[in-house]
């Protein structure tokens, strides 16, 4: 019978003296600290990140003001789509770009290179951007209920329909930003060629501009990607059944939403164990 014993560095050890590599959830656990003491070390990035939906919620709030049907001011209405932008924002836009430099500076070609399984590197980037998802969503409601009497859900199964909305959009939103990592040339035009859709989506997803008064053409493309979805479960979330009557099929359409989520969460995952690459274009 053989023992094992703790190693603070390589993990296990068994009885016959050899080291067992740590598995990939605590490599994935500790690479994720990394990453969150990482961001929390650039403050030109913390700022923009979790001050920038905020800037935008008090200047849309402070301009657009007055009620809509049900009672329902527009300042609620630009939280509950704010919170959709703000998780893609943490989870596809940070991820695309910090990738995308990871890769350009060579972290990923030596990560690749030592014990550490590879799936932990990803465990690690995905639980930093659920710390810090959930951070600004807090952050957010913080702002939506002390400036603009936003009314925070009582039911239990309120609370359900955001856990689900917020898990599948912060996976697909992740996994998708993951993917689309491999698109910029370099580090130095990432932020714009992974910026620029994730603004364009915004637009024509009901963050800013009501879905409905959208030319027909803008809806379609825009319920093709995941944001409008995640946009319209939060509302459902937060504006109550008196936010109904402002979609556009009259309804939230939860199950519709549950069905896009997951099958970009499924097709987030194709893309990214088809193009992923560990090494940049330089590199071969």
């Amino acid at each position: 019978m053989t023992e094992t014993v703790a190693s603070p560095h390589a993990g296990a050890v068994d009885g016959a003296g050899i080291g067992r590599l740590p598995s990939v959830v605590a490599s994935g656990w500790n690479r994720a600290a990394v990453e969150t003491k990482m961001f929390f070390r650039e403050k030109d990035a913390v700022i923009f990140t979790f001050s920038f939906p905020i800037i935008l919620l008090v200047i849309f709030g402070s301009i657009f003001q007055g009620e809509l049907d049900g009672h329902i001011t527009v300042a609620q209405l630009y939280t509950a789509g704010l919170i959709g932008a703000g998780v893609m924002s943490a989870s596809f836009q940070n991820l695309g770009v910090g990738i995308a430099v990871d890769r350009d500076d060579g972290t990923l070609k030596r990560l690749a290179g030592t014990p550490m399984p590879r799936s932990a590197y990803f465990v690690g980037k995905i639980l930093s951007v659920l710390a810090l998802s959930v951070l600004e969503v807090a952050i957010l409601l913080a702002v939506g209920v002390v400036m603009y009497d936003l009314n925070l859900p009582s039911a239990p199964g309120t609370w359900i329909t955001f856990a689900w909305v917020f898990v599948l959009g912060i996976t697909a939103s992740s996994l998708l930003g993951i993917a689309v990592s491999s698109l910029p040339r370099s580090s130095k035009s990432a932020t714009a060629v992974i910026s620029m859709p994730f603004v364009v989506l915004q637009f024509i997803s009901g963050v800013f501009i009501p879905f409905t008064v959208l030319p027909e053409w803008l809806m379609r493309i825009a319920s093709f990607f995941p944001l409008r979805w995640m946009c319209q479960g939060f509302r459902s979330v937060f504006l109550g059944e008196a936010g109904a009557s402002l979609e556009l099929a009259k309804s939230y359409e939860l199950g519709r939403v549950a069905l896009v989520l997951g099958a970009w969460t499924v097709g987030g995952l194709v893309l990214c164990l088809t193009t992923f690459r560990w090494k940049g274009r330089r590199d071969g």
